[in-house]
């Protein structure tokens, strides 16, 4: 990005001696920046993308509204309550039979995609929550070793979702499940490639897709509250960094805005329906990152107690709790 602007700043500066002298000024500076940043700063674009769209995947239909206080749990309902519950072998089972039921809904497979997905994370470590305490941690992560024929089901999963979504936007480009789907595909993909295959770059070509997405979607449908954890910890993360970095990430397209970013992941928690939980766990990272133990203790605490097959949360408190 700081190589296109030099050049764009190039172009426009024949126009005087002043202008060229301005030119090498900006040049040198943002060589110097980029310098100064090098690794970091890919680094830190990936991470504030991707532990936003870590968790993104988890996601449910598209309609991701305000829902009634009491409804009937849906096969997708109890594919994601066992997603939460880390039981991937039931959530596929419920995934699949709601693709059964639904073979033209791309929220079906890239639902399935999720359950991949994140089976992986887990068999892998991936969704332990030191990783993404700060930057220097999760810059410092391994590459992993996949499983092929896991990986393999994921990219089929993720083909057949997105075929699905385009075919519906075809008919309609308002089609709220449809640019969900996509939303989640692009998420999927942006976690895949970076925290197993640790391609930063690509990751943050999906990240910016999955935020394009969202953001259609939010157009046609404001409160599809879920739909609001696309952006909402990408942009408290890019808010949370260095005004060179903020400013060369506003270039690329990634603004940050730390208090907007919360009030996003706030607003999912209270009123989002598959991803509640989620901004619960993504807000309570944030309170690490900003050393508020007691709010990210009360958050897990509550999510623990609500998903107790879930054996991360007890191990966060813990490590948490003897944390100086």
């Amino acid at each position: 990005m700081a190589a296109q602007l030099m050049i764009s700043i190039e172009e426009r500066s024949n126009k005087s001696n002043l202008a060229l002298d301005r030119k090498h000024s900006i040049i040198d500076g943002l060589e110097l920046t980029r310098m100064r940043m090098g690794k970091q700063f890919r680094d830190a674009m990936a991470f504030g993308m991707v532990a936003a769209l870590c968790v993104i995947a988890l996601c449910g239909a598209a309609s991701a509204a305000a829902e009634p206080d009491v409804v009937v749990p849906t096969a997708l309902d109890r594919g994601f309550a066992g997603l939460y519950n880390l039981d991937f072998t039931g959530a596929q089972k419920d995934f699949s039979a709601w693709k059964s039921q639904h073979p033209d809904d791309p929220v079906g497979p890239v639902s399935e995609a999720a359950g991949f997905l994140f089976s992986e994370f887990n068999r892998l470590g991936v969704l332990e929550g030191q990783f993404y305490e700060n930057d220097d941690a999760f810059t410092a992560r391994s590459k992993l070793k996949p499983d092929p024929a896991v990986h393999d089901h994921f990219q089929a999963a993720i083909d057949q979702a997105e075929k699905l979504a385009h075919s519906r936007l075809s008919k309609n480009g308002k089609d709220q499940d449809a640019l969900f789907a996509l939303t989640l595909s692009s998420g999927l993909q942006a976690d895949y490639a970076a925290l197993i295959e640790k391609r930063n770059l690509a990751s943050l070509h999906y990240a910016k897709e999955a935020s394009m997405w969202a953001q259609q979607l939010l157009a046609v449908c404001s409160n599809c509250y879920d739909a609001q954890l696309a952006t909402g910890f990408s942009k408290y993360i890019i808010g949370s960094m260095s005004a060179p970095v903020r400013w060369l990430m506003r270039i690329g397209g990634l603004p940050g805005d730390k208090r907007g970013g919360i009030a996003d992941l706030q607003l999912t928690a209270q009123r989002g329906h598959y991803l509640a939980p989620f901004a619960r766990i993504l807000l309570a990272i944030a309170y690490v990152r900003d050393k508020d133990k007691a709010r990210a203790l009360e958050l897990l605490s509550s999510l623990r107690i609500q998903f107790p097959g879930n054996t991360l949360f007890p191990r966060e408190i813990a490590r948490l709790q003897t944390a100086h």
